[in-house]
């Protein structure tokens, strides 16, 4: 699990936000602050912080003061901001402090989740280690970039398409339509059918499986692992 820590000064929003990070299959909220003060003390506090969504506006100080005492202090936790702080200078500033990424206030939850997939995206690439060529650099930063979904067909429903998405995206592995099936809820033709959506649009990739007899099992793992 991603473990999350929400800061906003609105202890509402706060609650808002983290209940949109439960949502996101493979983040947990670790904590949630309200003030500088009070988010410095639960990185110094908290056995393991991976992602600071961090607001701008605090009653003490300032988030990117926040994530200048963070690098200081030798934390090197993620944060994405999240904040109505939308001048450029600000922008430019959580830039070159290191911030992954900027999500304007108000938001949708789909806006929140494109975020935190493609910073789960990121996580994997870079998982491997080791040294990268130019191909490799290019998927590691390309990995921010959060792609729409493709447009559907006719007859497929997007609640359906994102339930699929995001159980493919959790796994650790290769998922066959059958297991797909067993943690949507819904039947293996139908997970069967996005499966293939998301193959055909290069989100998924398709491997197989042998056995000692028969045809081999269709197994699906998301693109970004493979």
């Amino acid at each position: 699990m991603i473990e999350v820590l929400v800061v906003d000064d609105d202890a509402r929003v706060a609650r808002v936000n983290a209940a949109y990070v439960e949502k996101v299959p493979g983040f947990h909220v670790a904590g949630e602050a309200h003030s500088a003060a009070e988010a410095l003390r639960l990185l110094e506090t908290l056995p393991r912080m991976d992602l600071v969504l961090m607001d701008h506006y605090l009653p003490d100080e300032t988030g990117l003061a926040v994530v200048r005492e963070m690098r200081r202090r030798g934390h090197q936790t993620d944060v994405i901001m999240v904040t109505a702080a939308r001048d450029v200078a600000t922008v430019q500033a959580a830039m070159r402090h290191g911030a992954l990424q900027y999500l304007v206030k108000p938001f949708a939850f789909a806006g929140l989740r494109a975020k935190l997939e493609a910073y789960a995206r990121l996580r994997r690439t870079l998982d491997g280690g080791g040294e990268a060529e130019q191909a490799e650099v290019d998927r590691i930063f390309g990995a921010l970039s959060a792609p729409a979904d493709p447009e559907l067909p006719k007859g497929h429903s997007p609640t359906t398409a994102a339930l699929v998405r995001q159980s493919l995206m959790a796994a650790e592995g290769p998922l066959s339509a059958q297991e797909i099936a067993d943690r949507t809820g819904v039947s293996r033709q139908t997970a069967q059918r996005y499966l293939k959506l998301l193959e055909r649009t290069g989100r998924a990739r398709l491997t197989l499986k042998y056995g000692d007899a028969g045809r081999p099992e269709h197994r699906y793992v998301w693109a970004t692992r493979v």
